[in-house]
């Protein structure tokens, strides 16, 4: 039995290093397409000004870097939520015609990498490793310790 969940966990792991990789490819891509020509119409008619097209690439390209961080990857993915999330909202509410489904899809698929890789947050908040154990880390003696 207890071979079967650690195919499970590795096949899971392996899995997800894969999302990531996609994920960091495309976040990279688009990222650094926002330093171009081609986003400055969109970022006028959003109305904010040019400089969140370059804080959402600076956002995009740093949070695909994190994916391939193994320490970052929770970090990153729950970063690249928040980024997500602003521009579902802009798509929908500040952008006519605007079309929202791409930036909810990575929306989703960054949630899955932040929940499995949901560790590595709470070993960077708790100041240790990922997977090393609780009692030797300097961080706060009340540290949530999510299921394992």
């Amino acid at each position: 039995m207890a071979e079967r969940t650690a195919t499970a966990r590795t096949a899971v792991s392996v899995l997800v290093w894969g999302l990531q990789l996609a994920l960091a490819a495309y976040f990279a891509y688009s990222g650094s397409l926002l330093f171009g020509d081609d986003f400055v119409n969109k970022f006028d008619r959003i109305g904010f000004g040019q400089w969140l097209r370059y804080l959402t690439g600076v956002l995009e390209v740093g949070g695909a870097v994190g994916l391939l961080v193994p320490r970052l990857c929770g970090l990153a993915a729950l970063g690249l939520m928040g980024v997500m999330t602003g521009a579902v909202v802009t798509e929908l509410f500040l952008v006519d015609n605007g079309d929202a489904s791409l930036p909810a899809a990575l929306l989703g698929l960054a949630a899955v990498v932040a929940l499995v890789r949901r560790d590595t947050v709470i070993a960077l908040y708790a100041g240790s490793s990922p997977g090393s154990s609780s009692g030797s880390s300097p961080g706060p003696a009340s540290a949530p310790r999510l299921g394992k």
